[in-house]
């Protein structure tokens, strides 16, 4: 039978094509650690949204160095609308010819990918909501339509969180809720660290630290009105600054804006706070977000303090793990009392035990067990019919 398997002397590889309005070398998150793992088994081509130029139109195709090969339509600034939907389904119908994908399988990441790649016939399509998308800043209007097309078309759906679970599972009979998870090895080298990143080495303490992407997530007055009541502590914000202005960000004394840092460099940053932050906005946009920094700031052995995000109160608030707090007063004495606190060692086991589990190999592993049991169920339905059809 013509199973889905890793790579076997008995098996047939198929290949992963996955379409992301993420890039690959953007910050390393969700897309990187899963597709890092299944390119140790399958091909993996990765395709990112177009990047626009006044040259020809082309596919830029790189191998990145987890064996994933990027793939990115550089296209003419002057095609209409119809023609840049026509021109990269072209190159990608000669991507996969020159590249001899045949047997392969389609990953979404964002259903505005489905004007492009409608017209292939993949074994099977999974998609991975890790985010309400249609949620969040410059969403394309059309976004929520393409979604539900794309939620009749998957054979699979993953979300990136349990609350998205909860307001999507009623749409589809085959999805399945996998928060994002950690490299425990990584992170906890924070606990190793005892030297600072030169950039973050004149920086005073206390250090409060948030590391990743700076957007309208963020509640940046919050940020500003702790730091103007404690001029004393200082605020470490690494990521890069998207969808808002930097002109709008707060410039005060004690803010330190670093620019983003690779996956590598972060144990060093977070090794040098006293605590780690979470604090994001209440909006539409934040609704439904699982953040990945919340157990990496764990592992790391920092404790955090985290607006009310519905996926950070459970489990990590009402387990005691992260302190939840939404108003400045709020979050000031929070950090006053992490900050007087002179032992931590309780706390660290609880969440050493919590976190025990969770790894993205574990979810890889997990996520690939529901791949091949959809596939071989979509196989074995297929092989029925056709002998249907031929009885």
């Amino acid at each position: 039978m013509n199973k889905l398997y890793p790579t076997t002397s008995n098996s047939v590889t198929k290949d992963f094509v996955c379409f992301s309005h993420l890039r690959w070398n953007f910050v390393y998150q969700r897309p990187q650690h899963l597709l890092s793992r299944f390119a140790k088994h399958f091909r993996v081509f990765f395709v990112e949204e177009p990047i626009f130029h006044e040259s020809t139109n082309n596919l830029q195709v790189t191998l990145s160095e987890e064996n994933v090969w990027i793939i990115v339509p550089h296209l003419n600034n002057n095609l209409s609308e119809e023609e840049k939907i026509d021109t990269q389904k072209d190159l990608l119908n000669k991507l996969f010819r020159n590249l001899e994908i045949e047997s392969y399988l389609f990953w979404y990441y964002t259903p505005m990918a489905l004007a492009i790649s409608d017209h292939f016939e993949p074994e099977l399509v999974i998609y991975d909501c890790m985010d309400e998308l249609a949620a969040f800043k410059f969403a394309p209007p059309q976004l929520r339509l393409l979604e539900a097309k794309l939620f009749q078309k998957a054979d699979l759906i993953f979300t990136g969180g349990h609350s998205l679970y909860e307001v999507k599972k009623a749409l589809h009979a085959n999805i399945f809720a996998f928060p994002s998870s950690i490299e425990k090895e990584h992170f906890s080298l924070a606990r190793q660290v005892s030297s600072d990143p030169a950039d973050q080495q004149p920086i005073p303490h206390p250090r409060i630290g948030f590391f990743g992407v700076i957007d309208e997530r963020m509640n940046i007055d919050l940020i500003a009105k702790i730091a103007q009541q404690k001029p004393n502590w200082h605020f470490v914000m690494i990521g890069p600054v998207v969808k808002i202005d930097p002109a709008d960000l707060p410039r005060l004394h004690n803010i330190h804006y670093l620019g983003g840092k690779t996956y590598k460099e972060l144990p060093a940053y977070l090794a040098g706070w006293e605590i780690a932050m979470i604090p994001f906005a209440l909006n539409e946009s934040t609704q439904f977000i699982s953040p990945t920094k919340t157990p990496e700031y764990l592992s790391a052995g920092k404790p955090v303090i985290s607006t009310s995000i519905t996926d950070v109160v459970n489990p990590y608030g009402i387990n005691k793990m992260v302190a939840i707090a939404d108003t400045p007063e709020e979050f000031i004495s929070c950090i006053e009392d992490e900050l007087s606190k002179p032992d931590k060692s309780k706390w660290l086991e609880k969440v050493d035990e919590f976190l025990s589990d969770n790894s993205w190999d574990n979810t890889w592993k997990k996520m690939l067990h529901q791949i091949i049991a959809t596939y071989n169920r979509k196989h074995i339905a297929n092989q029925n019919t056709k002998e249907q059809v031929y009885v």
